[in-house]
């Protein structure tokens, strides 16, 4: 328990204005702009989410531009950063904000929890930082440090624990100056209360922190027991008609959904790569394919997951294409290849055929 809490207050603001670094959405007073920057944040590192910010917020301005793109603007623009869900909630939530809102982002936590994608973390922080309300919030970066100062033992992830550190967060906050507050707690976890080898001689509350005291910083906090990460063979597949060739773009919702692909799908147990591809091209589109050729593999890894993509080149052979799965597709050259957004197992694949001068696909 801390019993001087302006103290606390006072050290880490003193130590964040010194220390905090300095980032773009940290220059603007635009709820708009950081509520983008906090959605990026989310679940992706500052230094990746930097270049995205800059040329997202070049690019959709203000929530009318977001509204009024298409979602294959919005799902190109967020390539490669991952959790694409965030940026379907983005789009969404920004027509949202134009009809109900009148083009203004709310500033009551309320409103804000109305918006898809937007969560207890994401509406504190929109709330305090960009409004200047009374509210807490709670990220990686804050779990650490609060289960760490008040010695919380239990696994992180029970709903029981998570309620205590909102509560602490809450009970910790400022009269005034939330969202620095808040900032700054942050700040602390990102440089300073690290996962391991955390720098606790430059902390500037470490002897109000009882892990410090007792020296189990790294033990906290407790996380449950990693799980074993699945393993999936997937094959898609170029498929030609001439000078062009297949892309369909996968449903709104679930796994990479709003975002273009290569055909294709799992490979099931005692298939070969081969039948696999040709199952999957007659389910979901209902074509026979020929010359099939196989060009590269690739791997990636998913949050709970990893794949090994294995793309082939084949021509279109026959049929009227019914879409099973895909919601929509589209013949195109490979000039038109980089106006789509498409997952990163896939762009890994095409660029190594390009690193490779593998030229007979295009």
């Amino acid at each position: 328990m801390i019993h001087d809490k302006r103290k606390f207050t006072r050290r880490l603001l003193a130590w964040y204005r010194k220390n905090g670094r300095r980032l773009p959405w940290r220059k603007t007073s635009d709820p708009y702009k950081i509520w983008i920057s906090e959605v990026m944040l989310q679940q992706t590192q500052v230094a990746t989410a930097t270049d995205y910010y800059h040329r997202f917020v070049r690019r959709f301005p203000d929530v009318h531009t977001l509204a009024a793109a298409s979602l294959d603007d919005v799902m190109k623009a967020w390539e490669n950063l991952g959790y694409y869900s965030r940026a379907r909630n983005l789009h969404r939530a920004a027509r949202i904000i134009v009809d109900r809102f009148g083009g203004v982002l709310p500033e009551e936590t309320e409103d804000l929890l109305q918006l898809p994608g937007v969560g207890p973390y994401i509406s504190g922080a929109v709330s305090s930082i960009a409004f200047g309300k009374r509210v807490p919030v709670v990220d990686g970066n804050v779990q650490r440090v609060f289960t760490r100062i008040f010695h919380i033992t239990d696994t992180v992830t029970q709903t029981a624990t998570q309620k205590r550190l909102w509560l602490a967060a809450r009970d910790m906050l400022p009269r005034s100056g939330a969202g620095d507050f808040n900032q700054a707690l942050m700040e602390l976890g990102a440089m300073i209360c690290l996962p391991s080898k955390p720098l606790c001689p430059e902390c500037p509350v470490r002897d109000m922190c009882e892990a410090n005291r007792l020296s189990i910083q790294e033990a906290l906090p407790v996380k449950p027991p990693g799980k074993s990460v699945p393993h999936h063979d997937v094959v898609a597949c170029i498929i030609w008609k001439g000078d062009r060739f297949l892309i369909t773009l996968r449903p709104p919702s679930g796994l990479l959904g709003g975002l273009w692909e290569f055909p294709g799908g799992k490979v099931n147990p005692r298939e070969t790569l081969v039948s696999a591809l040709q199952r999957e091209i007659r389910e979901e589109l209902a074509i026979d394919i020929r010359n099939i050729r196989q060009l590269v593999s690739v791997r990636h890894a998913y949050t709970h997951f990893r794949i090994t993509l294995h793309l082939f080149q084949s021509r279109y052979h026959g049929g009227k294409i019914i879409l099973n799965g895909p919601d929509a597709f589209r013949w195109i050259t490979a000039d038109e290849l980089d106006q789509f957004a498409f997952p990163a197992a896939n762009r890994k694949a095409i660029k190594m055929l390009k690193e490779n001068k593998k030229r007979g696909w295009i």
